[in-house]
């Protein structure tokens, strides 16, 4: 299978194949590789039900162990790492960060002890302490730099250089004051936002078993499931072999959480399909791409984004993964439309038959859908994710074991199980093992950053820049977003890059969000004396009219002319808890929506260049395709920011996600510039129209009207096309 660009894929040697799949082979120290992996596994298991070690025991186990696997499995000494001299230095590497992280921990009473005992001094650090501290942030420059390139590495270079001393060299905003060394090693080694602090915990106690429950998923046969059905919903369309790749890759969502991991899985089987169904070798690789990056938007896993998202906003989990269903659908029927509309304007999609395998559709949807549904059963129920993942993993065992036992009375040919005994678990185990060491490392190193952020402030000053250049505008401040996020995501994986993005710019942005509320009341008038005294301290011939209340340009006028200190002190005071708490939530998923472009837009989009290894295609060209196709990753956020798509009850959230898809699939059409057949100047201004009302946010009228306008301009470009095609065939 052909693969990404090897210059835009951090650089993995054949020592990887070592935790490959069961049966051990190979070399002894291959065999103890992978018994510690299978091991480290099933402590991450045990160690979110029943071992409950403090929080900085279980952080430094997690990051001690995965530092081992990365060290004597992603060498840096190329075609020398079979080299017994190299073998040897990694495995001493890898064991000494594990013993600096098991240190770290046990001396952190010490240093209390020591600190304490001095009375006026700063933290007292033994030389182990020293040496151990600065082995761990190495480890984490070093590290990172093996399974995501250098752009991490520098970023904590430059984050530790700013809190040390070049804060205090910065003018306005960004200025900070320099910290003595063994203050910044504290707060790295143990604030809640440093290497072993918050961020740590979320990949220790979450994102960690989900990968092995994907693990488990993979190796039961519920992968074959996810193509089976999919050749089922979508083999007899028009186009059915890209269809088919859409709703795959939804599907595999739920496992792999990565775009990159949807796209080589699934892609080796959908893009040859789509290819022999007639579509273009770049246009199936961007569907492959675009459907893939949808993947980690899909509910209930999400990447790791929804477990970060939880954390930082304090909303259970439960809300976020409830709020994200519908998004997803009109992501991947956003996909779904250009295929459509790719297949009518090229004549391509027929005459493939999609056969599909009972055997694998049967046994494997057990193993899918049951496991699933006791998972997100569990989730609604209000248990945490961990504790929910560890019940899914013995749900789909038990259910392995059924089929295994019922496939021999039912008669050969209806199921095709896959049961889970000692072998397959260890591979299951092994897999997720793979899958999660590039998070173990990068959500460690990047506490390194979080924690410089944190403690020097400098995430007000990236907000208040925000608010600055937006001008109180939330389409500019989303576009700076969205600028950001792509040129993060050149470099950083896209966990790394909504992290940071989130760090940085959530607050401004939910702000902004905020300020429409405030907005309101102040256009019917605040008579609260106590409130209303507030704005007295703003520049603004306005103010004048606070109680009695003004035109909507006024106030928008008199918010944006309002200093980011005093903003940020007005909205708790006009702005209820919970709506903050909406908006907060709005603003991530905002942000983790972008963050994901960065698998599809140019110059570095790495899904779609993985795609385009297996389609044989052009990468760059199959960027923009993927791009091109991928465009809900840019109106579902506009959704969420100027409609109540998120926030809205049931009614107004279905009305709104129900007449978008009409607005989405006009949209489509001007792109493609092409529906059932192709546009005139009149059907080009009918799906404009039939677009502005389908998007107008709870408005019936309007979105009646834009919905009958959208399949009016479907029915009229059909028959042209048909009378063209049977023009075309005499």
């Amino acid at each position: 299978m052909k693969t990404a660009d090897p210059a835009l894929t951090p650089p993995i040697d054949d020592r990887a194949s070592w935790l490959g799949p069961l049966p051990m082979q190979g070399n002894r120290l291959r065999m103890l590789v992978v018994a510690f992996a299978i091991c480290f596994a099933l402590w991450h298991i045990a160690t979110n039900i029943w071992l409950n070690e403090p929080g900085k025991w279980q952080n430094a186990i997690h990051f001690g162990g995965f530092a081992f696997l990365a060290a004597v499995t992603i060498s840096p000494f190329g075609r020398n790492a079979d080299k017994s001299w190299a073998l040897a230095f990694d495995v001493t590497y890898g064991i000494l960060i594990a013993s600096a992280a098991l240190w770290v921990a046990y001396a952190e009473n010490g240093v209390y002890e020591r600190t304490l005992a001095v009375t006026g001094q700063s933290w007292q650090f033994t030389w182990v302490d020293w040496a151990a501290g600065g082995l761990l942030i190495f480890a984490a420059l070093d590290l990172s730099r093996r399974v995501s390139g250098w752009v991490i590495p520098i970023l904590i270079i430059i984050s530790l250089s700013y809190i040390l001393y070049l804060g205090s060299y910065l003018p306005g905003v960004f200025r900070a004051a320099s910290l003595p060394l063994n203050d910044v090693l504290f707060r790295t080694l143990y604030n809640d936002e440093g290497m072993f602090g918050i961020l740590a915990s979320i990949s220790s106690t979450n994102i960690t078993l989900f990968m092995i429950f994907g693990g488990f998923l993979v190796a039961s046969g519920a992968s074959d499931f996810v193509i089976e059905l999919s050749k089922v919903v979508a083999g007899r369309t028009r186009g059915g072999a890209a269809f088919v790749a859409v709703l795959s890759s939804a599907l595999t969502g739920t496992i792999s959480g990565s775009a990159i991991a949807n796209t080589a899985s699934t892609g080796v089987i959908t893009i040859p399909l789509m290819k022999s169904n007639g579509f273009r070798p770049r246009f199936a690789a961007g569907v492959e791409a675009a459907a893939s990056t949808g993947g980690q938007l899909m509910p209930p896993i999400m990447g790791a984004g929804a477990f970060v998202m939880a954390s930082y906003t304090s909303i259970p989990y439960s809300t976020i993964v409830s709020v994200s269903i519908i998004p997803a659908f009109l992501y991947f029927l956003s996909v779904a439309f250009i295929v459509r509309i790719e297949a009518v304007k090229h004549q391509v999609g027929e005459g493939v038959d999609l056969v599909v395998n009972k055997g694998k559709l049967v046994s494997g949807g057990l193993v899918f859908v049951l496991p699933l549904a006791v998972m997100i059963y569990l989730l609604m129920g209000g248990v945490t994710p961990s504790y929910a993942a560890s019940w899914a993993i013995g749900a789909l065992v038990a259910v392995s074991w059924f089929t295994s036992i019922a496939a021999r009375f039912v008669g050969p040919g209806t199921f095709e199980p896959v049961q889970m005994g000692p072998s397959k678990i260890g591979e299951a185990l092994l897999i997720g093992m793979k899958s999660s060491i590039m998070t173990g490392i990068l959500l460690v190193a990047i506490g390194i950053m979080n924690n410089a952020i944190v403690t020097s402030g400098i995430g007000n000053g990236f907000s208040l820049m925000i608010a600055q250049w937006s001008g109180g505008s939330l389409v500019i401040a989303i576009l700076l977003i969205a600028l950001a996020s792509l040129v993060l995501g050149m470099g950083l994986p896209v966990t790394a890059a909504y992290i940071i993005l989130a760090i940085l710019t959530a607050p401004a942005l939910a702000g902004i969000l905020a300020d429409s509320l405030i907005i309101d009341q102040l256009v019917q008038g605040i008579a609260d004396p106590a409130k209303s005294a507030m704005f007295m301290l703003v520049d603004s011939p306005h103010t004048a009219k606070i109680a009695t209340g003004m035109l909507r340009e006024e106030a928008v006028a008199l918010m944006a002319a309002m200093p980011f200190e005093l903003a940020i002190t007005v909205r708790p005071l006009l702005v209820d808890p919970a709506a903050q708490a909406a908006f907060l939530l709005t603003a991530h998923l905002i942000i983790f929506w972008l963050s994901q472009d960065s698998n599809v837009t140019p110059p570095v989009c790495l899904a779609a260049f993985t795609a385009a290894g297996i389609a044989g295609s052009k990468p760059m060209a199959t960027g923009f395709e993927s791009w091109k196709i991928a465009k809900g990753l840019y109106i579902v956020p506009l959704m969420f920011a100027y409609t109540p798509l998120i926030t809205g009850s049931l009614d107004e959230v279905l009305q709104i996600g129900f007449f978008g898809l009409f607005g989405i699939y006009a949209t489509n059409v001007l792109i493609q510039r092409y529906s059932e057949g192709p546009l005139t100047p009149l059907l080009y201004g009918m799906v404009i129209l039939g677009a502005a009302g389908s998007y107008w946010p709870l408005n019936w009228t309007a979105n009646l009207i834009g919905a009958c306008l959208v399949v009016m301009v479907v029915v009229i470009s059909g028959r042209r096309g048909r009378v063209r095609a049977g023009v075309a065939a005499s």
